[in-house]
């Protein structure tokens, strides 16, 4: 009832997205947040972050550039690592180009996640509804 449709490089999805804090070395889910597939992860960024975590390094790709949250976040005692991206007028350095790297290497381990929630059958719910999805998870 509250999924919807959305279209990603040309292929469209139907369904709910899930968004969630995980730890990096356990890769332990600390905070998650389900929404439509069609509203963008953005909107729930700072939802899904876990203030009584004593680690306050965020890493996230390159979605998530904003200057204006990640100055907030910072002043907020987070330290914000947010892959950089580059344009066709101008492009990014070799140096941000080795530091997407790191934050990428660091990133996949969670992605690691979501693989495994696909292989449990994560992808489709057996539920309609966002609420009752929720409730499930």
């Amino acid at each position: 009832m509250d999924a919807r449709w959305t279209k990603k490089y040309g292929k469209s999805y139907f369904g709910y997205k899930v968004s969630a804090n995980a730890d990096q070395r356990y890769k332990l889910v600390r905070r998650i947040k389900l929404s439509r597939v069609s509203k963008h992860d953005r909107l729930h960024f700072e939802e899904v972050l876990d203030p009584p975590n004593t680690n306050r390094n965020i890493l996230a790709d390159k979605g998530y550039v904003d200057g204006e949250r990640e100055e907030r976040l910072s002043k907020q005692g987070w330290r914000v690592h947010i892959q950089r991206k580059g344009s066709k007028d101008k492009p990014i350095s070799a140096a941000q180009e080795r530091r997407n790297k790191l934050i990428a290497k660091t990133c996949a381990r969670i992605e690691h996640m979501f693989a495994s929630m696909a292989q449990l059958g994560g992808k489709e719910p057996g539920t309609v509804g966002l609420a009752r999805v929720t409730l499930l998870n």
